[in-house]
């Protein structure tokens, strides 16, 4: 193992790989003004990653009072306090940046149903 790969595993957050493109998820964010600090939630469907490492990101796309807003984080930043997968979406694409066309309930993705929730 080089020094580069211990950097980057210094660096990096374990709970990283818990949502895909097409998951709702709950992106808790710290906001920092003047000498405070407060958590702020993003809540929308995941439309796009990219990148490996620690230069890896991934775009949320919501909705608020009827104008798109999209952000993308860095997946290691010190900036999210965690992620949380509110569901999990039915897609069929790397991307969904298709839904910044879309409007009302066209715009909502399929929820993916287990086995476990049939019963």
């Amino acid at each position: 193992m080089n020094l580069i790969d211990l950097v980057e595993e210094k660096q990096s957050s374990k709970d990283a790989d818990s949502f895909r493109v097409g998951d709702t998820v709950k992106v808790h964010v710290i906001i920092r003004e003047g000498d405070k600090e407060r958590i702020q939630i993003f809540q929308g469907n995941v439309i796009a990653q990219r990148g490996t490492g620690l230069g890896a990101t991934f775009a949320v796309r919501k909705v608020s009072f009827g104008i798109g807003v999209e952000r993308i984080f860095p997946v290691h930043s010190k900036m999210i306090k965690k992620v949380e997968v509110v569901r999990h979406g039915k897609i069929r694409r790397a991307k969904l940046y298709y839904l910044r066309k879309l409007k009302g309930k066209a715009a909502k993705l399929k929820e993916k149903r287990y086995i476990e929730d049939l019963e």
